[in-house]
């Protein structure tokens, strides 16, 4: 849609939609709450600048009732594409029913990219939100039930879930997987084994974010396989406590690795793991146990974190010393900005090369060019924050997609991975403070790409036009 349009359906779409027609009857006191909603909608869109972006195009908006949120998942079934996303914790109204409800994980019909449908909001209790969303098909699963498709989620800070979405208007919950937690983030889900590699903290560990593994084969019946971590985090453990897991990306029993990501904004560690290793393995969490399936580390400037670990296999490029063809392993490591302005060291983007997986090394730093631009002076934060996790063909090892913070979404062509370079951007028109926070990005299958807003912009749908496309893989 064009940004007159978008503006114009801003009022309705941040309230959950571009109708404000609720499923039930809203009570006088809800009425009032939404046309307090359209009042503030309506202040915030006027003053609103125009959105920037280069050889990258809005398709389509929807405001998810100004809920913050954090990762997107896309995701076919039945023939629809299917929206999940995950949210940080508040409360806002959800004018499907007209009550306030604490934020949890919000579900689109994105079919058709131009008018996403909202579906349903499934809330948290907590309160405390549910950012992170995985989705498999029963089919898919070896021991779940082919007719059905599964939700894993984190349910605030102290569990995970598992939610029946065959029908995502009208998700049914199935069971917990593990709860009294001191912490959840960023988990991974193997759809072809079930093995469900979840962001915890366990009590005893010395940490709010280390690893359990479970194997989810069958959603509906949890099996505990071991707890994880970094020496140090373990239980008994003395001396400093290394940094937490901010979460992992398994190639699945094919490629034989878990990549973990540690750190946010300093103290980074990109960690190698032998998945087999991990699973058959000794599970006592010793240090020696805790150490055998590791196959590499790769320590980050200890000013920069480790948000996403998105591994490159395979890339048939040009050794930068000779010039031969070689075909070489890389992970793409983005780290999270935490400061608004430009104080302190500005978090990036890493291309590491593990093709020795004993001594990875950094090969090429990328961050946003600041010439010519205000990026500093804006409100918000400033620098990466995470990149785009799906390993379709359309992009995988040719272009991928950071998210920026105050400076949108930003697609680098890696096709040389030693020379990674911008080729196209998108950023929102900011909130009435004047801040842009694009938070998460994701991609699906057919190439249209997601982002989301850690305050109340909502969710973008974007596709690439002019050059940019030619480094993609699109039909």
């Amino acid at each position: 849609m064009s940004l007159e349009t978008h503006r114009k359906t801003s009022f309705a779409a941040v309230l959950g939609g571009s109708s404000l027609i609720p499923r039930e009857p809203i009570t006088r006191a809800s009425s009032v709450s939404i046309l307090l909603a359209l009042v503030l909608a309506g202040a915030a869109s006027a003053a609103q600048p125009q959105a920037e972006s280069r050889d990258m195009r809005l398709v389509g908006f929807h405001g998810l009732s100004g809920r913050g949120a954090y990762q997107p998942v896309i995701h076919e079934q039945s023939g629809r594409w299917i929206a999940y996303v995950g949210h940080h914790g508040g409360v806002q109204l959800n004018p499907q029913t007209g009550g306030m409800e604490p934020n949890g994980t919000s579900i689109l019909d994105v079919t058709d990219p131009r008018n996403p449908k909202y579906l349903s909001h499934v809330p948290v209790g907590t309160g405390s939100g549910a950012q992170m969303v995985r989705i498999c098909n029963g089919k898919d699963l070896p021991n779940g039930d082919g007719r059905k498709v599964y939700m894993l989620r984190s349910s605030g800070h102290s569990s995970h879930e598992v939610w029946d979405v065959t029908v995502p208007q009208e998700p049914v919950f199935l069971v917990t997987v593990a709860k009294d937690l001191n912490g959840t983030h960023k988990s991974w889900w193997e759809c072809d084994t079930g093995i469900a590699y979840l962001v915890s903290g366990v009590r005893g560990w010395r940490t709010h974010r280390m690893t359990q593994v479970y194997d989810l084969a069958n959603p509906a019946k949890p099996v505990f396989i071991r707890n994880f971590g970094l020496p140090g985090q373990q239980p008994g453990a003395k001396g400093p406590v290394p940094t937490g897991l901010h979460g992992a990306i398994s190639t699945g029993p094919r490629g034989n690795r878990v990549y973990f990501g540690h750190g946010t904004n300093s103290d980074g560690i990109l960690r190698i793991v032998d998945r087999e290793k991990l699973l058959r393995g000794p599970r006592e969490p010793t240090r020696e146990n805790l150490l055998y399936p590791e196959v590499g580390r790769f320590r980050l400037p200890v000013d920069y974190g480790a948000h996403t670990v998105f591994p490159v296999i395979g890339v048939k490029t040009a050794d930068p010393a000779t010039g031969k063809p070689s075909t070489r392993d890389f992970v793409v490591v983005t780290n999270e900005a935490l400061q608004e302005g430009c104080a302190g060291p500005r978090q990036q983007v890493w291309i590491v090369n593990v093709t020795a997986e004993s001594r990875p090394i950094a090969v090429a730093q990328w961050t946003v060019n600041e010439n010519g631009s205000d990026y500093c002076a804006r409100g918000g934060r400033v620098g990466s924050h995470s990149s785009h996790e799906n390993f379709t063909p359309i992009y995988y090892g040719r272009v991928m997609f950071i998210a920026h913070f105050n400076a949108g979404v930003r697609a680098v062509d890696i096709r040389n991975p030693y020379r990674p370079r911008e080729i196209a951007y998108y950023v929102p028109a900011a909130d009435s403070r004047g801040v842009v926070a694009t938070n998460n990005v994701e991609v699906d299958d057919r190439g249209y790409i997601y982002i989301v807003d850690r305050g109340s912009l909502g969710l973008h749908i974007l596709e690439l036009t002019g050059e940019a496309r030619g480094a993609a893989n699109l039909k």
